[in-house]
């Protein structure tokens, strides 16, 4: 079978519940066309592990739980040693609506007035165009702390500075494989302010 340009990454930690759902919609010819798919399985010590090679995707199982962060950089690392073009994320949770998938790759591959393409493209939950999506008031002022820490250190406003749906391209993903280059334990905001202040250009889509 032909290698697609694009690979999901799935991290996953004892998602027996949830994972059959997410691969029954990744199956679809419209998803199953553009991407392949690899679950990195946390050391689960449910049935996740054999509920995703059961729908024939690629599988990596850790010996001991390493956290959702070091599952991202290893699958950063198979993507760059298969020589993937691109890498979108998300979680296993059945949260992130797979429609999203082509959207998220059609945007990785758009030029600017520049002829410059994003290196990396966050799925927003909170921007004009959004599903609606409850939030509890914790987490709006998580949210809204997030949002200023990123405006103070790059002048940037990122409406959804903890989004795990994520697209990105060869250049963003080979940076986060590298040794230090990513945090393994909270890739959250911190990671925006960082690639950004590196000059990665960074989009955001609803």
């Amino acid at each position: 079978m032909r290698q697609k340009e694009v690979l999901l990454i799935i991290p996953a930690y004892n998602e027996e519940k949830n994972i059959e759902k997410v691969m029954k919609q990744l199956a679809q010819p419209e998803i199953a066309d553009i991407v392949d798919v690899l679950v990195m399985n946390d050391a689960s010590s449910d049935n996740t592990n054999w509920l995703a090679k059961e729908y024939g995707c690629a599988v990596v199982t850790h010996v001991f739980n390493l956290g959702y962060g070091s599952g991202l950089q290893l699958g950063y690392k198979y993507a760059i040693r298969r020589k993937y073009s691109y890498v979108i994320q998300m979680d296993a949770d059945g949260q992130h609506d797979v429609c999203n998938i082509p959207v998220i790759y059609q945007r990785l591959k758009q030029q600017d007035a520049d002829g410059r393409c994003p290196d990396i493209v966050l799925c927003s939950r909170f921007m004009e165009g959004s599903a609606e999506y409850p939030v509890s008031a914790t987490k709006k002022l998580a949210y809204g702390f997030f949002r200023w820490m990123i405006k103070i250190s790059t002048g940037r406003k990122i409406a959804d500075p903890t989004t795990g749906l994520q697209g990105l391209n060869r250049r963003a993903f080979l940076y986060y494989s590298k040794y230090k280059h990513f945090d393994d334990k909270y890739p959250d905001a911190n990671m925006i302010i960082q690639m950004q202040l590196l000059g990665f250009r960074i989009d955001e889509i609803p």
